[in-house]
């Protein structure tokens, strides 16, 4: 949702460059299964209680500002090279302290095998895989979202605003409970 909300509000570029963010954490939850580093598989695992409550307080947080923000007039100036590394990086933070992305490779790739046979080839192309499913993922929904982004006036990108903030905590609550 977040890359959404930066396509609407700054361009199909921030979008994009947040949603390499995201892709780029999948790709370093992707290299921990793939190249078998079960020691650090096994340390987020031990420490999952503490990096759900983080990540579930951080959605919260994140949760309640995108339900109480205002709707950002649309960027029509060149992006800001800053702010784009700022898109890039609270992207990859979040994403990489979401709870659900931990558990989620984590699981697949141990249900999956992954990262068994010993084969640092191998897990390069599933990293580079995992990187570049993602990070094509994000530049369809970027550009297929600032496409339309002209029929996203004011109140109905307060209704998303809203819509996001709520999910986000929702999420965040979930993964607060959880922990618990």
């Amino acid at each position: 949702m977040l890359c959404v909300r930066r396509t609407l509000a700054k361009g199909r570029l921030s979008g994009f460059v947040s949603g390499l963010g995201a892709a780029s954490a999948d790709a370093v939850y992707g290299a921990i299964a793939g190249f078998g580093l079960t020691a650090l598989s096994s340390l987020l695992l031990d420490y999952r209680t503490g990096i759900r409550l983080g990540g579930g307080l951080l959605l919260v947080y994140l949760g309640i500002r995108s339900f109480r923000a205002e709707p950002a007039e649309t960027a029509a100036v060149a992006p800001d090279v800053r702010g784009l590394a700022g898109d890039y990086g609270s992207t990859f933070l979040l994403t990489v302290t979401n709870p659900v992305t931990v558990v989620a490779f984590v699981g697949v790739f141990t249900g999956l095998g992954v990262g068994v046979s010993g084969e640092y080839a191998d897990a390069a192309v599933l990293v580079a895989g995992v990187f570049l499913g993602s990070a094509l993922w994000w530049l369809v929904l970027s550009a297929g979202v600032s496409r339309f982004r002209s029929r996203f006036t004011r109140p109905v990108m307060r209704r998303v605003n809203r819509l996001a903030g709520a999910v986000v905590v929702a999420f965040g609550l979930l993964a607060i409970r959880s922990a618990l």
